[in-house]
């Protein structure tokens, strides 16, 4: 690592993982830590600390201009900087206006189509039909607005719970002992002195004043995929001055995150003054459209066309089979109008963001998008790695054995040693498991021995690279000598020893028939060199002795066969995507009962573990890539290899992706590669990762899914975050999708069927009588009764077979649903019809008016009936309704009863109705309802639950 210029190198630091003893049990504490170092400057407006291409500062002159200094700015001034500057925050990301909100809500399809018809009503003077629907559309933007602006802050207040923190250097006092502590990235100010690790998201512009193996991602900002290297400026280099911003090594910016190593910066920009603000202006946030997005545009737009078909094609039938014109129109913008579900983007609104509010009280966990939760009932293939899910995160070393297999504790020794003093001197954020199991094996078996005397001098932090660690250490005794004790995979510390082919085959060999077993591997390996006072880098890593293998073994976590079991019987297959050795990872598997054909597979492939490195965050395989002996095999059993990707096309992989359950050797591109192919084979897919290179996943997946101690940059992106890394959290999630998904699928079922079935009978109607069969105002008012008492759907508990399947919205599925029932309810529209013919036959008055009514009535009431009897699942007719839908179809029935009867009803033109209608109508409702139960039964007979939602997909399953 490179001090600070002007600074006692020798003075008293500490980072994340900084210890000043060298016995093992230090490795555990966790109080505060002082910061040394020389120098502070007394805090004040930021001059000059831009991060343009102009004057290129070093690490005094940044720290200079800033009126900060390495020990980190007071309390006291960080708060005016606060005030002045403002808070960390995007423009892009602040709140969204209420009138801004209400504006937007009109962008909505359905929306816009009333809109239009309205215009359309009011250019053709029809007061009435136009005021009417312009009032359906002020209710629905008014009711969208006011759930969406409840569930941003109901949203707002859950990510507060897992708001991005940072590692900041502050002191109370100019004189006091400066402290690290985490603040909320919002907190943070020009002048402040944060620490950066493995998995940070780098919280503003920066420049670095501390570099430890720091490699940066800036895709974001650059879209170079590949880590860069960033590191400290000391002396001027006016080489750098002609550079653009994002080529000069000291400097990182708000968007990036670290990979690997570590760091200490300045922050010299925040909010809207940074890089990532300028460049982005919100853009960075928008994503692709989701499942449930596709779903629910498919659905839309198919029922807009409808909409806007109907219109013509009512004048043009009007105009040839009655001889009426223009003044039917108003007739059939209302019936355009009752094909709309105008509620639909309320009831979808409300669904989800009462679902994700129950869902983060009951379970702690937090749906950060709202439509990520219909994505989450809609999961049918859920990608997982297998540390800390499957199994504990931290593995239980079996044995340390020599080249020759033969035990030899010295090996584990070695091995603890290298990862002390990696954890000591490489400012790692937490503790690699891997090392953790080390220590703790070493601690209890015959203490440090002679490697108790070492002391460290550096260390090379693991990068999934290099795939190693490496410590340098001082032996006691042996002045001018340091000794390098490097581990890390098997093939990666192999290539660095001084072996002849043959032996390094052997070796291989050797780790191969351990990892079938099962057995995640560490090889260790040392070398003296002597000493000198410059910098060790990788290039150093070359010459070693072999020493031996630490041999581990993974335990599996307490519930992950129970919850396995559980989502199986749900739908949801789970797949396994590791950068293990295939046969760590069958063997894990096996164990947990995830079902393994064991094939006819040459191997396992070579025997390094690759989750073999010091510095990994915690919960990620470290190690990964093809390995050096890539092709000598390609699949163990369901486990198929990095290597068998890489030969593989996007077709072909997604036919494999299909059948596989466990990818071994996997790279972040490689998972994210498996999951955008599976998305491909038509699978709503669900990734769940924790670290750095989980990241390429998180973003291809329709769901990313991350536990609450993930690292930051993966928490930002997931868009649910469980309160642990537990399987059945995942369960409980995915029912929450599915109960939201049911409610807003009953709704569409019910709704459509129903205005599908009305609007069939009207056409009819309208061609058969001498007068129209409603009146524009009398539809419109209808319409607006239904959509208050679809309301309630929100409010539903679905079925429990509705909750067994993946719930996906198909447009074909809904099509042939809503024609099916909207042609059951258009024969009981036009069976009213015989009905007000026999008890209007000797009605007198006005017998127009008392069919209107008789038919306004009868709509209702079939349309309460219907809420009933089309509940989601199989078991919804063999008990009563929920409260809410309950109570709101009782509400629907009594308005079209009652109605017409009290003084609205001949403002509307519509007359009381005589005692026989009302008996004879009783008499079509009970055919109707028994027609109904049959056909629901029929269908559900045909289309089990779930059904609809992954036929094709369980098909090929059944085929395997």
């Amino acid at each position: 690592m490179t001090p600070f210029p002007g600074v006692d190198a020798s003075a008293p630091e500490s980072g994340p993982g900084f210890r000043s003893e060298s016995v093992p049990g230090a490795v555990r504490e966790s109080a505060p830590r002082a910061v040394g170092g020389a120098g502070s400057g007394s805090p004040g407006p930021p001059a000059g600390a831009g991060t343009g291409t102009g004057q290129v500062k070093t690490s005094l002159e940044i720290l200079r201009s800033l009126d900060s200094g390495p020990r980190g700015l007071v309390e006291a001034r960080a708060e005016e900087r606060l005030a002045r500057f403002g808070e960390n925050v995007l423009p892009a990301w602040r709140p969204v206006p209420w009138p801004r909100r209400f504006v937007r809500s009109l962008r909505d399809p359905f929306t816009s189509v009333l809109l239009c018809l309205g215009l359309v009503s009011a250019v053709v003077s029809a007061w009435g039909t136009a005021c009417v629907i312009l009032a359906l559309v002020a209710v629905s933007c008014l009711l969208r607005s006011a759930e969406e602006h409840r569930a941003d802050r109901s949203t707002a207040d859950l990510r507060d719970l897992v708001a991005t923190t940072a590692t900041v250097v502050r002191r109370a006092s100019p004189d006091a002992v400066p402290l690290e502590r985490e603040v909320p990235v919002a907190d943070l100010v020009p002048g402040d002195v944060i620490r950066l690790g493995p998995g940070d998201l780098v919280p503003a512009d920066v420049q670095v004043l501390r570099a430890g193996g720091l490699t940066v991602h800036q895709s974001a900002l650059t879209g170079e995929s590949a880590p860069v290297a960033k590191h400290p400026l000391d002396t001027p280099d006016p080489a750098l001055a002609a550079a653009g911003p994002f080529a000069q090594p000291q400097l990182c910016f708000q968007g990036s995150s670290v990979t690997s190593g570590s760091g200490t910066a300045v922050i010299v920009a925040t909010g809207g003054a940074t890089r990532f603000a300028a460049a982005h202006d919100g853009r960075a946030r928008q994503r692709g459209a989701s499942a449930f997005d596709r779903s629910v545009q498919g659905i839309s737009w198919t029922l807009i066309r409808f909409m806007l078909l109907t219109p013509p094609l009512v004048l043009m039938a009007n105009a040839a089979l009655r001889g009426r014109g223009l003044e039917t129109l108003p007739f059939a913008v209302a019936v355009a109008v009752g094909l709309t579900p105008e509620m639909l983007p309320v009831i979808v609104t409300t669904a989800l963001a009462r679902g994700a509010a129950r869902l983060a009280r009951t379970s702690g966990v937090i749906v950060k998008r709202l439509p990520a939760l219909h994505d989450l009932g809609a999961v049918d293939v859920l990608c997982l790695d297998k540390t800390g899910t499957l199994t504990e995160d931290r593995p239980v070393v079996a044995a340390a054995v020599d080249g020759a297999d033969r035990p030899d504790p010295e090996v584990l020794r070695w091995a603890a040693l290298s990862a002390l003093w990696t954890l000591q001197l490489a400012e790692l954020p937490a503790p690699d498991a891997l090392d953790e199991a080390v220590l703790d094996a070493a601690e209890e078996g015959e203490g440090w021995g002679a490697c108790a005397g070492y002391e460290g001098v550096a260390a090379l932090p693991f990068d999934p690279v290099r795939r190693v660690a490496t410590a340098v250490v001082r032996p006691p005794g042996r002045l001018g000598v340091h000794t390098l004790v490097t581990k890390g995979a098997v093939e990666a510390v192999l290539e660095r020893c001084l072996l002849d082919g043959d032996e390094r085959e052997r070796l291989l060999a050797l780790a191969d028939r351990k990892a079938e077993s099962g057995l995640r591997l560490l090889a260790v390996a040392r070398a003296d060199r002597p000493a000198r006072p410059g910098a060790y880098t990788p290039a150093d890593e070359r010459g070693l002795t072999f020493v031996g293998l630490v041999a581990l073994r993974d335990v599996p976590a307490p519930s992950a066969a129970e919850a396995l079991g559980v989502l199986a019987r749900r739908g949801v297959t789970v797949k396994v995507l590791t950068g293990d050795h295939p046969g760590t990872a069958a063997r894990a598997c096996a164990d947990l009962g995830l079902g393994l054909r064991t094939g006819t597979g040459t191997g396992a492939g070579s025997g390094a573990d690759p989750g073999a490195g010091s510095g990994a965050e915690p919960g990620t395989d470290a190690g990964v890539g093809s390995g050096a002996d890539a092709g000598r095999t390609i699949a163990y059993g369901d486990v198929v290899t990095a290597e068998l990707v890489d030969t593989l096309s996007d077709a072909e992989l997604a036919r494999v992706a299909d059948r596989a359950t466990v990818f071994a050797r996997c790279t972040p591109e490689h998972k994210a590669r498996i999951v955008s192919a599976l998305r491909a084979a038509g699978h709503t897919t669900g990734f769940l990762g924790d670290g750095v290179n989980d990241l390429p996943a998180l973003h291809a997946a329709d769901v990313g899914i991350c536990p609450r101690n993930a690292v930051d940059v993966a928490r930002e992106a997931a868009d649910v975050v469980l309160a642990e890394k537990d399987l059945t959290a995942i369960d409980r999630a995915v029912l929450a999708g599915r109960h939201s998904s049911g409610n807003i699928a009953t709704y569409l079922r019910i709704t459509l069927s129903s205005n599908l079935g009305n609007v069939i009978a009207m056409l009819t109607a309208g061609l058969m009588l001498p007068f129209l069969p409603m009146l524009p105002a009398q539809v419109l008012v209808q319409n607006l009764c239904f959509d208050a008492a679809q309301l309630a759907f929100a409010f539903d508990r679905p079925a429990a077979s509705a909750l067994r399947r993946p719930a996906v919205l198909r447009s074909r599925d809904f099509l042939r649903f809503i024609t099916g029932f909207g042609l059951l309810n258009a024969a009981a529209d036009l069976a009213t019809f015989g009905v007000l013919a026999l008890a209007l036959h000797n009605a007198a008055g006005d017998g127009e008016a008392a069919f209107h009514a008789g038919w306004f009535t009868e709509n209702l009431l079939t349309q309460a009936l219907v809420m009933v009897l089309l509940r989601t699942g199989r078991s919804a007719a063999e008990r009563r309704a929920g409260g809410p839908l309950r109570a709101a179809a009782a509400g629907l029935a009594v308005t079209g009863v009652l109605l017409p009867l009290t003084p609205v009803g001949p403002l509307l033109g519509m007359s009381a109705l005589p005692p026989l209608y009302y008996l004879l109508l009783g008499s079509v409702l009970g055919l109707y309802a028994v027609g109904l139960t049959a056909a629901r039964r029929r269908y559900e007979r045909r289309h089990p639950a779930g059904d609809e939602s992954g036929r094709g997909l369980r098909k090929a399953d059944a085929g395997r």
